[in-house]
């Protein structure tokens, strides 16, 4: 195995602050749970969601061979922990294919799910799932 690409987040304040990555992306952090947060910041759940519908999409492309559209919405919850003091996340991935059916869009799915490092990394957990639905076009704020 080989690697192909190595990067670094720094946070030295916590839930409440900046991370960054030496040398490049610098982000303000605000806990969802204090109400005194930054309205401009982000949070852990942020960061999870755009991580997976990032990774997981973009693994859906290669395997559509960008012949579709794709496109993959994740939903991140805070819940208390089940078990044990503290909190944990509860992550639901949504995969559609544009012009394809439901069944089809689950194959997709199925396949970029197996494949996306992020899927692999998280995909274990009792606290999460993916589900195929009908391709709605979304847009998002920024583009």
């Amino acid at each position: 195995m080989s690697m192909r690409y190595r990067t670094e987040a720094i946070n030295r304040d916590g839930g409440d602050g900046i991370a960054g990555v030496p040398d490049g992306l610098s982000v303000t952090v605000a806990s969802p749970l204090n109400p005194d947060r930054d309205p401009a910041g982000t949070n852990p759940e942020q960061l999870l969601a755009l991580a997976w519908a990032t990774c997981l999409n973009a693994t859906a492309q290669a395997i559509v061979a960008r012949r579709s559209r794709t496109a993959v919405r994740v939903e991140v919850e805070l819940h208390d922990a089940a078990a044990g003091p503290g909190f944990e996340f509860h992550v639901d991935a949504y995969m559609s294919v544009e012009d394809a059916s439901v069944e089809e869009a689950q194959r997709v799915l199925d396949a970029a799910h197996t494949r996306c490092p992020v899927s692999k990394l998280i995909g274990g957990a009792a606290t999460v799932a993916v589900h195929a639905e009908e391709f709605a076009d979304v847009v998002v704020s920024g583009r």
